[in-house]
């Protein structure tokens, strides 16, 4: 990755951080019920299973991939390769802003994450989700599938530095 990149990534990755922290500070933590790592939902991320694909943004869903879970941000994209329609889930609804990359409908995304099959449903979690060269948002870390919304400050820091 190159320095540009780094930078990016960093300026990303810290838009999401303070989104998600002014939402923790508005309502004391943020609602990630159901999302823990090593729970119910998260035991489906198998990051042995690892696949990407381009598709186009067709809508921007909320999503409650199992009962009891708080609401998360899931994209509908349309597979560039074959043309089908794919759900995307990317974590839980106060955590996840796509306004810090500008992700709208219609917009052609390369997402990377594990297929995994939940409530019947072939589905993506996602790891990531790249608008354009340097834009993106990352929601898991690719190499364990670590959802971001779980890791401490010292290991948000890590994480940071890590991409310089």
């Amino acid at each position: 990755m190159n320095r540009l990149h780094r930078i990016l990534f960093l300026m990303v990755l810290g838009v999401a951080c303070l989104g998600s922290l002014a939402l923790a500070a508005q309502s004391g933590k943020p609602d990630v019920a159901g999302w823990e790592k090593g729970g119910a939902y998260d035991k489906f991320y198998d990051a042995k299973e690892a696949d990407s694909f381009k598709g186009r943004v067709e809508d921007i869903i909320d999503i409650t991939p199992l009962p009891g879970m708080a609401k998360g941000v899931g994209l509908v994209l349309r597979d560039k390769k074959d043309n089908k329609m794919e759900t995307v889930h990317l974590g839980p609804k106060e955590f996840v802003d796509l306004s810090a990359i500008g992700l709208k409908k219609g917009d052609t995304v390369k997402v990377s994450g594990v297929w995994a099959n939940i409530g019947g449903k072939d589905v993506v979690m996602a790891s990531k989700v790249k608008k354009d060269e340097g834009v993106e948002i990352k929601v898991r870390r690719s190499k364990d599938g670590t959802p971001w919304w779980s890791l401490s400050a010292d290991e948000l820091d890590k994480e940071k530095k890590a991409a310089d």
